[in-house]
């Protein structure tokens, strides 16, 4: 049996977000796939030899530490996947993020109450990565789901960007072939037609977005790849 390891990231409590979906959701996919249960339920074909584990871990919304965070955790699980999560409140549904930009511009400050200058993340990095993870074969199945969602063509230059890049470039330096890429969150909202989504949605989101990066990572297609 195949094993397939995951990495699966959020963020620590926003100023002013009493429902956090980006400690929420990332958790409770964790829980799910820890259960026994959900292994006997995956009856997909391409899935059934296939174990998997997920580890959940939150990170500071922090300059100086969400990578060595979320770094420390990779390096402990070596995993062949790692979808980050973080919360864009103005967002009416999911977003997937295309690319991720090398820049630093915060207008407020992080956790640290740092503000950092305007300058790249790294000045020797390219401007910008694109995702690794199949964005077509996800939109597809949100679209199956009734997942309300979007393509994003970045993801700031908050703490958010500066993850996701330091994530993409990560990868691009790793020997063996790693999917990563960056989920916005909405906020958490029960009424329907409105601003945001129920946790239980964002759930079942984030962990369509986990079995399509497997289904990738197993069968690689070009068809599953949407960036622009």
């Amino acid at each position: 049996m195949q094993q397939i390891n995951i990495v699966i990231s959020g963020f620590a409590p926003y100023e002013g977000v009493d429902v956090n979906p980006a400690v929420l959701v990332p958790a409770a996919v964790a829980r799910q796939w820890a259960d026994p249960a959900m292994s006997q339920a995956v009856s997909e074909d391409l899935l059934q030899d296939v174990s998997i584990a997920v580890t959940n871990v939150t990170l500071p919304v922090s300059f100086a530490n969400a990578w060595p965070t979320l770094l420390k955790a990779i390096e402990q699980t070596k995993p062949d996947i790692v979808i980050a999560t973080g919360l864009k409140r103005t967002s009416r549904g999911i977003l997937l993020e295309r690319c991720a930009t090398n820049l630093m511009d915060a207008a407020r400050p992080d956790a640290d109450n740092v503000i950092p200058e305007r300058r790249p993340i790294d000045p020797n990095g390219p401007a910008a990565y694109w995702t690794r993870l199949p964005l077509r074969s996800i939109l597809r199945d949100f679209a199956k789901h009734e997942i309300p969602a979007t393509l994003s063509s970045d993801a700031g230059t908050f703490v958010c960007n500066s993850l996701f890049y330091h994530l993409l470039d990560w990868s691009a330096s790793q020997p063996k072939r790693i999917l990563s890429g960056f989920v916005s969150l909405p906020i958490v909202n029960e009424r329907p037609h409105e601003r945001g989504l129920s946790v239980e949605q964002q759930t079942a989101a984030v962990d369509d977005v986990l079995r399509e990066s497997v289904r990738y990572f197993l069968q690689p297609s070009s068809g599953d790849i949407l960036l622009g």
